[in-house]
């Protein structure tokens, strides 16, 4: 067995099926995912301010830009949001999407996207650079609404236990091939891919700051050339290192 099947087979023992056992499982694991997931597109956010404001809604000594700060505030209301969704079993449709892009966001849309009358919450009305890939601006604005009516709709689909990790990383591949907002895809993409993997019974997955260039990488295999067993090894390397200090406790407890 291999360190990502018992990284999978460690979780799946634990049964979990409401937000107070999900919130109990990845206690501390929910503050590492906001910043890291933050961090890849900002490097003004630190963990001690991200772990401040998760434990006690604010900040001491706080000297950074108030966007920052907006950024992990926002962040851990859409883990809120994803506890509570979770323990409603909301499937990921348009609304859902939309919700968790809106919380990631809101007060942090600059003046000049704010002018264009782009809206936390809505997709966008023009087209804006994709950090995720090299000439990547994604889907035109007009064909935003069909692409992701149709990824969505592929969402709904039975898939194979074995097949899960490939079902997430197409989704994630897709949804910021396709870069449905004006900002907070990156954020928006990695919190709704570990909300699908949540709701079928797999570990959610911290991908690390550090491994950014990897990860960008992996993205652009799929933009490029379309393929996806980058996204798919990459992916499961990162579940591997968010859960490795779990599995080794377990393992070490196992073998007394």
């Amino acid at each position: 067995m291999t360190d990502y099947e018992k990284v999978l087979d460690l979780w799946q023992k634990r049964n979990i099926s409401s937000d107070a056992e999900l919130a109990e499982a990845l206690n501390g694991h929910s503050i590492a995912f906001a910043y890291h997931s933050g961090r890849i597109e900002n490097d003004n956010i630190t963990y001690n301010d991200t772990r401040e404001i998760f434990e006690h809604d604010g900040v001491t000594s706080y000297t950074g830009d108030l966007r920052t700060l907006f950024e992990i505030r926002n962040a851990r209301d859409a883990n809120d949001l994803l506890l509570t969704a979770f323990d409603e079993k909301r499937g990921i449709d348009e609304t859902l999407v939309k919700e968790f892009q809106q919380c990631l966001t809101k007060n942090t849309y600059d003046t000049r996207r704010w002018q264009l009358g782009e809206r936390p919450g809505a997709y966008k009305l023009r087209d804006y650079v994709n950090v995720t890939g090299k000439n990547e601006i994604g889907a035109a604005p007009e064909d935003v609404k069909e692409e992701m009516d149709e990824l969505l709709a592929e969402l709904t689909e039975d898939i194979p236990r074995e097949k899960l990790l490939t079902a997430a990383a197409y989704f994630h591949a897709k949804f910021e091939n396709i870069h449905p907002f004006a900002d907070g895809n990156g954020r928006a993409g990695r919190l709704l891919m570990n909300y699908y993997l949540l709701l079928r019974g797999h570990p959610p997955i911290i991908i690390h700051e550090e491994d950014r260039k990897i990860y960008y990488e992996a993205l652009e295999a799929w933009d490029e050339r379309q393929q996806l067993d980058p996204l798919i090894n990459f992916l499961r390397e990162q579940a591997v290192k968010t859960w490795e200090k779990q599995l080794r406790r377990a393992e070490k407890k196992k073998g007394r």
